[in-house]
């Protein structure tokens, strides 16, 4: 059998060793690096028979260089790393893994949500600095009977818009790609972006991040919505022109904004969000848990195995990539 070598461009992972163990039954050498740049992908990656990768770039340059790469497997649901028409065009396999932490993302912008709507933050500050007083956190408002308006409605928005659900929320939403069947399924209504920034008290991001949604959230947005809103995202931080949402807060357009990401990661100290009190940031930790970390891996991984074993991952992302390869079809992989 011939030795597969599999590439880790970077990761943020303690240990490798749920890759290791899915790719334990087929002869491959496995290297772990910490590339940055695309020179140090190239290096490492350019007789690779299969690549994971995280945040490293992975251009059309890159690509180019790559010799005899099978597969790009990415850790998590977003391929904004890897360009995939250029991997397409060169008979790449690009995969991801898009079922891995529904519940920790949903879960994580509820929790940014409820966090700020109830002031949790600011109040938890006051009374360690001494302070004893419910009125320093006023207004507050009752969530029952307001908006919540998600942008996006894949798997994570749609648990996110049950759960909201049953704290008494309305929900509205914008996707452009999701059928009004699946809207209606799950109560939710369907409008235009600009609609959804109207009548939303609060709105929770979740698109991907692609040449159309960069900077899609913007002024006219903000310009548009409530004063009070409260603006959550724990999908990827371009999504929002963030130069916007800064002017949208300083200048009191919207209330607040919780942060799972940023334009640039991690956020650079001198940023003005960070010495905003009603904005609270976390450091892209919406994904994690002990449970959906194992389960990112091992997926991942299995993608590399599944096409190093002659067949399509599961998690396939460019359905076109079939015109130039031909392998089996597999059940799911569960």
């Amino acid at each position: 059998m011939d030795r597969f070598k599999v590439v880790v461009t970077d990761y943020e992972f303690q240990t490798l060793a749920p890759e290791q163990e899915v790719l334990s039954s087929l002869n491959v050498e496995f290297v772990a690096t910490q590339c940055r740049t695309e020179e140090e992908v190239i290096s490492a990656c350019r007789d690779a028979d299969a690549i994971i990768n995280q945040y490293a770039p992975i251009s059309a340059e890159v690509i180019a260089q790559l010799e005899k790469c099978k597969i790009i497997s990415r850790y998590g649901v977003g391929v904004n790393t890897v360009d995939v028409d250029a991997a397409t065009e060169k008979g790449i396999i690009v995969a991801n893994v898009t079922d891995y932490s529904i519940d920790e993302v949903s879960d994580h912008a509820l929790a940014l949500l409820l966090s700020l709507a109830r002031k949790i933050v600011k109040l938890n500050h006051e009374v360690k600095s001494g302070t004893w007083n419910f009125n320093v956190g006023k207004p507050i408002y009752r969530l029952r009977g307001r908006t919540l308006g998600l942008v996006g409605l894949g798997r994570i928005p749609q648990a996110l818009a049950k759960k909201a659900q049953a704290f008494g929320l309305r929900v509205i939403a914008y996707d452009p790609y999701v059928p009004a069947k699946v809207a209606d399924e799950l109560n939710v209504q369907l409008l235009g972006l600009n609609d959804v920034f109207r009548q939303s008290d609060y709105i929770s991001v979740h698109a991907p991040l692609t040449k159309e949604t960069k900077g899609m959230i913007s002024d006219e947005q903000f310009n548009l919505a409530k004063k009070e809103l409260i603006i959550v995202n724990t999908a990827r931080g371009p999504v929002i022109d963030e130069s916007a949402l800064i002017r949208a807060l300083q200048e009191g357009k919207i209330s607040g904004a919780g942060l799972d990401v940023t334009e640039c990661e991690p956020i650079q100290p001198d940023n003005p969000l960070l010495k905003m009190e009603n904005v609270v940031i976390t450091p892209h930790v919406a994904w994690y848990s002990e449970e959906s970390e194992k389960e990112l891996k091992r997926k991942t991984a299995q993608n590399v195995a599944d096409v190093l074993s002659g067949y399509y991952p599961t998690y396939l992302v460019n359905h076109n990539v079939k015109e130039k390869m031909r392998l089996k079809e597999k059940g799911l992989y569960v």
